[in-house]
């Protein structure tokens, strides 16, 4: 077998340095917070990383709880299969998404986790942003928490530049939104305080969007699919917030400095990889390894899109509130046509000199991985790239097959040496 087989992989401290610490202490921070929540003066809004609305909730004082994010945190530390099993003993289906049985099944039995409790909803938000399960899962919410529900209906992206009346639809229902905050608070609409926030957003926004495009570097200094997973917390968590405008800059300068001293994911980039799909959170670690093992570096992803193409030159602005909300709505990832994330995943190719492709299909999750077998076939036939298509799933680990993945994986990458040597053409490894 060729390739880097026999090189062991880099210990996560290797490269990962003050970034990784500063986020871990931004989670921690986060998840005690949420213990003191809940209170009349600090209320609690549940909400969708896609097309969310963020700043207009915290300009109103609320305290934000994204159920996906505890749910990927449940399984990351291995929780995940006891509620998803707990809400099937409910009467939710193996076909039903991992988020939302883990969710149902966690709040069902108290929101104690192994990071704290999570504090009842005052409010439910629901962003419909290219997912219609959103809209159910925050239903089955609102009837077994008895909070209020308010739905964003997002329309999906189908041309490059947003139709006007597309805007003016969902400004509308933001200034809905926000007489129905004020009703429950009793605080008025401070459009000042909502700007302030905009602002520490775009800031955050644009050291986000540095961090990816540091990506471009031969070789690159960041991993842009596993070590980024960990640095979308405070874009997602934390955005309108001075602290995760500040992460940033700290992550930034770290990966400045990894380029002076060779710091880098791993001693020798063999392969340049950009991986779509939602990660196997319960076998997070075992799945990175497969990519180490063989000098495969992802330098591009789409994953970390979810929550906003800010690389893509998309901003919040501060002169624009309610306009420029809507337009991120609109464009969050999988909201987009596939016409769209084709174009995207094309461009991407290109800038970030892609060596292979490789999808990560979801079994649970029909928004993400609906048109991914098209993807592949469109990869290797039109854009000669080789591709490598596996499934698993993102909560459940029943479904993640080490075996078989390592061995499709390591088949790959082998395959990837011998089209090298040979210049063959691109092919996908065959189920």
């Amino acid at each position: 077998m060729t390739g880097a087989a026999g090189a062991a992989p880099p210990r996560e401290g290797d490269f990962l340095d003050s970034g990784r610490e500063l986020q871990r202490r931004l989670v921690e921070e986060y998840y005690r917070g949420l213990a003191e929540a809940g209170g009349p003066q600090r209320p609690v809004a549940y909400m969708l990383v896609g097309g969310n609305l963020t700043e207009i909730v915290r300009s109103f004082g609320y305290e934000v709880v994204f159920p996906e994010i505890v749910a990927l945190n449940c399984a990351i530390k291995h929780r995940s299969l006891e509620n998803i099993l707990h809400a099937e003993a409910m009467g939710y289906g193996l076909d039903v998404c991992g988020y939302v049985k883990n969710d149902l099944g966690l709040q069902d039995l108290g929101g104690s986790t192994p990071f704290g409790r999570i504090p009842r909803p005052d409010l439910l938000v629901c962003s419909f942003s290219g997912c219609y399960v959103y809209v159910k899962w925050w239903e089955a919410l609102a009837e077994s928490y008895g909070a209020p529900m308010f739905t964003y209906d997002v329309p999906y992206l189908r041309e490059e530049v947003p139709y006007k009346e597309d805007i003016q639809y969902m400004v509308a229902q933001l200034w809905e939104f926000v007489h129905q905050l004020e009703k429950r608070t009793g605080r008025a609409f401070d459009m000042e305080e909502l700007k302030r926030v905009l602002r520490e957003t775009r800031r955050a926004e644009e050291g986000w969007a540095r961090y990816l495009r540091a990506g471009r570097l031969r070789p690159s200094p960041i991993e842009a699919y596993f070590e980024a997973i960990f640095y979308m917390f405070p874009i997602n968590v934390l955005r309108g917030t001075a602290q995760a405008a500040d992460f940033y800059d700290v992550v930034n300068a770290e990966v400045e400095r990894r380029v002076r001293e060779g710091n880098l994911p791993l001693p020798e980039e063999k392969v340049r990889v950009l991986v779509e799909g939602v990660p196997p959170y319960t076998n997070y670690r075992t799945f990175w390894d497969f990519f180490r093992k063989w000098g495969a570096v992802s330098v591009v992803a789409t994953y970390p899109k979810v929550g906003g193409l800010f690389d893509r030159g998309f901003l919040h602005d501060p002169a624009r509130p309610f306009e420029s909300i809507a337009e991120y709505s609109l464009g969050a990832y999988v909201n987009q046509s596939w016409t769209l994330r084709r174009k995207l995943i094309q461009e991407y190719l290109r800038e970030y000199s892609v060596d292979a492709v490789v999808i990560h299909g979801i079994k649970s999750c029909r928004s993400f991985t609906a048109g991914q077998g098209d993807l592949r076939d469109w990869l290797i036939h039109d854009q000669g790239v080789p591709t490598l298509y596996i499934e698993s799933d993102h909560q459940d680990p029943r479904y993640f097959a080490p075996a078989q993945i390592k061995n499709r994986m390591d088949a790959f990458f082998e395959s990837l040496d011998q089209r090298r040597t040979t210049k063959a053409p691109a092919t996908e490894v065959a189920a």
